[in-house]
C-alpha cells in the first residue's frame, strides 16, 4: 500500500488504526473482550463484540487520538493500560490533566505538528464536539482533523462522540475533507435520558452533505449494547437519500486505503 495514501484498519467500536506517511495513529483504544461490563454509579455499559486486532499485535503507535477519557466505550481497561506505549496521547484538556504522562490537551482549532518518517509534517487539529443534546451533553469531547499541507485531498476528519450541531458545520467550513470518520450508532443510555449521544443515520446524511467531497466512514456503531442504530439502519437511511455511494464500510482487521472518491457529490 502506498504510504502517502492514508489507510485505516477498523478494530471495533470507535477504535481504528490510521496509517499515513509512515505515522501510525490509533483512535479511542478499546481492546477488552466481548461480554465485559463496566459498572458506574448510574449505569452499566456492556461490550458485545471483541476487537478484530489484538492489543499485542498493534506495534508502535505514534499518537493516540482520544476523543475523551471518561467513558469506557471510548477508553476501556485494556486501552487505558496501553496509553503509555504511545508517543503522544492527544485528547481534551480535562482528559490530559487526568491522564498526565504523555497526554496533551487540544482545544478547538488548536494544532499540533508531528513530523512523519517520509519527510511530511502531519497537522492534527482539535475540533468541536458535543456529546449529546444542547445543555445535556456528557462532558468535554474533541474531534480531530488530520491534514498534510501538500495533500489536501487526503484530509481526514474524525468526529469523536458528537451529535450533529453547529460545531461540526464549522469543521466543514474550515476544511476540505476527503474522508469523514463519523462516530454513529445513535448511542442511548436510558439511565441518563432518552436523547441520542452520538450521530444518528439522519445526522450522518447531514454531515455527508456538509462534507460533499468526503467518503463517509462509519465508526462506533456496533460492538456495544447501548447503540440504537447499527449498519442496517445507517445503510437504509443513506439509501433513502440516494447517498449509498458515499459510504465506505470497513472490513474488520483489514487495512483499507481511504483515497476513495465518491461517485458523485451530494
Amino acid at each position: 500500500m502506498n504510504p502517502s495514501i492514508p489507510s485505516i484498519t477498523y478494530i471495533g467500536g470507535p477504535t481504528a488504526l490510521i496509517e499515513i506517511c509512515g505515522l501510525r495513529l490509533l483512535t479511542d483504544p478499546g481492546f477488552d473482550p466481548a461480554g465485559t461490563e463496566y459498572k458506574t454509579e448510574v449505569y452499566t455499559l456492556r461490550r458485545t463484540a471483541g476487537p478484530a486486532v489484538g492489543i499485542e499485535s498493534l506495534g508502535h503507535i505514534d499518537a493516540v487520538l482520544l476523543s475523551h477519557d471518561h467513558h469506557f466505550d471510548n477508553l476501556d481497561h485494556s486501552g487505558r493500560t496501553f496509553l503509555p506505549n504511545a508517543e503522544w496521547v492527544l485528547t481534551t484538556h480535562d482528559g490530559a490533566e487526568r491522564l498526565g504522562g504523555n497526554a496533551v490537551g487540544l482545544g478547538n482549532w488548536q494544532d499540533i505538528e508531528i513530523p512523519a518518517p517520509d519527510g511530511h509534517v502531519l497537522h492534527i487539529t482539535g475540533t468541536p464536539a458535543r456529546h449529546g443534546p444542547s445543555g445535556g451533553d456528557r462532558g468535554p469531547v474533541t474531534g480531530f482533523v488530520l491534514s498534510l499541507s501538500d495533500q489536501p485531498a487526503n484530509t481526514i476528519y474524525i468526529s469523536g462522540d458528537t451529535v450533529w450541531y453547529e460545531g461540526v458545520t464549522e469543521v466543514a467550513r474550515r476544511f476540505e475533507v476527503g474522508a469523514a470518520l463519523l462516530f454513529m450508532g445513535a448511542a442511548k443510555v436510558k439511565e441518563v435520558g432518552p436523547q441520542h449521544l452520538t450521530m444518528t443515520a439522519e445526522e450522518g446524511v447531514l454531515a455527508a452533505r456538509a462534507f460533499p467531497m468526503a467518503s463517509i466512514v462509519p465508526l462506533h456503531f456496533e460492538g456495544w449494547a447501548h447503540f440504537s442504530e447499527s449498519r442496517p439502519e445507517i445503510a437504509a437511511v443513506f439509501r433513502e437519500h440516494g447517498m449509498s455511494h458515499r459510504l465506505c464500510w470497513l472490513q474488520p482487521g483489514i487495512a483499507t486505503a481511504l483515497q476513495i472518491p465518491p461517485a458523485k457529490a451530494a
